[in-house]
C-alpha cells in the first residue's frame, strides 16, 4: 500500500522560513485530525493551529485532503519504508508488524485510516489517494513480493498483488473497526500466505 522519495511536490520557494510553515502545517493537520477527526477538520483550523495565514495555506495545498497527503507520505517513508533489502520471510513479517503499529499507535496512521475512509465515498479523494500514496506503496510492496518469489524465499499460492491484499487487509480491517492486532495474527498471515503448507 508507498510512496517513494522521487514523489512529485508542489513548487515552494525555497526559503527556511517557508520550509518551517510547511512543516509547521503538517504537524498541525496530522494534531487535529487526531484530536477532531476528519470532518471537522478545517483550513481555518489548520492555520491557527499552524500560526499562518490561510492564504499561505491555499498558495501550496488545494485541499485539507492534499495536506494529509503530504504528512501521511512523508510520515511513512520515514516510519514504514517498504525493505528494499533481499526480502525474507522475517523482513515481511517485520514489516508488516511495523505496519500494524503505524495503524494503531502513530498519528500519521490515523491519517491513513481516514483517507482510506473518506476515499470510500469521495471520488476526488480516491483518486489522489491512489495516485500519490497507494499506488506507489503497492508498486513497491508487489515488488518486494516478487524479488521474495523469483529468490526461492517465498512460495505463495497467490500472485503478488494478491498476496499483498491477503497480508495487508485484515491488518486495515482491525485498526478501521478499532480492533487491536495481535501479533500472532501477523505470523500466521506470513506463515499460511508466503510459505504454504503443502497439500
Amino acid at each position: 500500500m508507498a510512496a517513494t522519495s522521487s514523489q512529485p511536490r508542489r513548487p515552494r520557494s525555497g526559503s527556511r522560513r517557508d520550509e518551517a510553515a510547511r512543516l509547521a502545517v503538517l504537524h498541525a493537520a496530522d494534531d487535529l485530525l487526531v484530536e477532531r477527526g476528519f470532518g471537522a477538520l478545517t483550513i481555518e483550523a489548520i492555520a491557527r493551529r499552524a500560526g499562518v495565514a490561510k492564504q499561505t495555506i491555499y498558495r501550496w495545498w488545494p485541499s485539507k485532503v492534499e495536506i494529509l497527503l503530504d504528512t501521511l507520505i512523508e510520515d511513512s517513508e520515514k516510519r514504514i519504508p517498504v525493505p528494499a533489502e533481499p526480502p525474507t520471510v522475517e523482513s515481511v513479517r517485520g514489516y508488516l508488524r511495523g505496519f500494524a503499529r503505524f495503524l494503531t499507535r502513530d498519528p500519521a496512521g490515523k491519517v491513513l485510516l481516514a483517507l482510506i475512509a473518506q476515499a470510500q465515498h469521495d471520488p476526488d479523494t480516491a483518486k489522489s489517494f491512489h495516485a500519490r500514496y497507494f499506488g506507489p506503496r503497492r508498486g513497491q510492496e508487489r515488488d518486494m513480493i516478487a524479488r521474495g518469489i523469483d529468490a526461492g524465499e517465498f512460495a505463495p499460492r497467490l500472485g503478488p498483488d494478491a498476496t499483498m491484499d491477503a497480508l495487508v487487509g485484515p491488518i486495515v480491517h482491525r485498526a478501521l473497526t478499532g480492533s487491536s492486532i495481535p501479533r500472532d495474527l501477523v505470523d500466521t498471515l506470513v506463515e499460511d500466505l508466503l510459505k504454504p503448507r503443502p497439500d
